[in-house]
């Protein structure tokens, strides 16, 4: 069995910890593949298994595999292959579910924290020598903003969602959740169900963790932004493809909003040419919310049992129908 791995580098493991994937199969690892059409076919035209993270399978790309018979995704989000002509092609699809929700809920506290307490902004400070120029014992470039003051909005409520709204909620904060499907309410004081417009109508802070699809696609836009409470804060550890990135700059730009952190943007790596480069009070992380070690472990681990599981015929995690 011909094993091809396209983008092996977005996990930074050694090939030796690849090695569980040569008890399978013969394994070519590739560190990453361009996006293009033509490289794709060419890498995986004989392959019958191939894992890719971010390299995308298109239809062109899946009818010219002919041998392929299963492709797993190193990730959550599966929108990177075209699951319609997989399915029709009889190409099983496997994603990884859940495997980087402690550690995405994680760094979204910690983009929310750094909004509302601005360390890094006043180390830097400290290190260029304000404190001791100051006069007083204290000094600071923002106050402190306080959880327990504040409403936080969490526009999905998965497993991510769930983690960060217990968390903000435990240092005090009102939540306010919108879900496609109300369930499983959490028994703490101060959370309550709404539908997106009221969230950012309300919320003093809106955190994303909702899917990009069709409906969802663009739109925190320059309309819903400007429901937002003056110096609102957002955050988007989500899909990049969530947000109008020139609508956020502008709020940003206006002071319509208080500031933004963004662990992903709509185009990934990062193109020069991205509106939110150098937007006022706008954090940006290169897209690791999802990658401490463990999670990267445990999404390994997961993605060779898939396989296992459908070799034995007993397919898990499929997304492909």
């Amino acid at each position: 069995m011909k094993i091809v791995v396209l983008d092996a580098g977005t996990l930074a493991f050694d090939d030796a910890v690849w090695s569980v994937l040569g008890e399978l199969g013969d394994v070519q690892l590739y560190v990453s593949t361009s996006a293009d059409a033509e490289t794709i076919i060419e890498r995986i035209r004989e392959a019958e298994v191939v894992f890719t993270n971010k390299v995308p399978l298109s239809a062109e790309v899946l009818e010219a595999a002919a041998s392929l018979k299963f492709i797993g995704v190193l990730a959550t989000g599966y929108n990177v292959v075209d699951t319609a002509t997989a399915a029709r092609l009889g190409q099983t699809v496997c994603n990884v579910p859940t495997y980087g929700a402690t550690t995405t809920a994680q760094h979204t506290v910690a983009l929310i924290l750094e909004l509302c307490n601005q360390v890094g902004q006043h180390s830097a400070s400290v290190h260029a020598g304000d404190w001791v120029r100051s006069e007083l014992f204290s000094y600071w470039q923002q106050a402190p903003r306080e959880l327990a003051a504040m409403t936080i909005g969490i526009v999905g409520f998965g497993t991510i969602g769930r983690r960060v709204a217990a968390t903000v909620n435990a240092m005090g904060a009102q939540v306010l959740a919108s879900a496609r499907t109300e369930r499983n309410t959490p028994d703490y004081d101060g959370f309550e169900w709404a539908s997106n417009d009221v969230i950012f109508e309300r919320a003093d802070l809106v955190s994303l963790h909702c899917p990009e699809t069709s409906e969802t696609s663009g739109f925190v836009n320059a309309a819903l932004l400007a429901t937002m409470k003056p110096g609102a804060l957002l955050v988007n550890t989500a899909r990049g493809g969530l947000v109008c990135e020139v609508s956020l700059r502008a709020a940003l730009r206006s002071g319509t909003l208080g500031g933004a952190a963004v662990d992903v943007v709509c185009k990934e790596p990062m193109a020069g040419d991205c509106p939110l480069l150098g937007a006022p009070n706008c954090l940006i992380t290169p897209h690791i919310a999802w990658a401490s070690e463990p999670a990267r472990r445990r999404l390994l681990a997961t993605s060779v049992d898939n396989l296992r599981q459908f070799i034995a015929g007993h397919p898990v995690n499929v997304v492909s129908g």
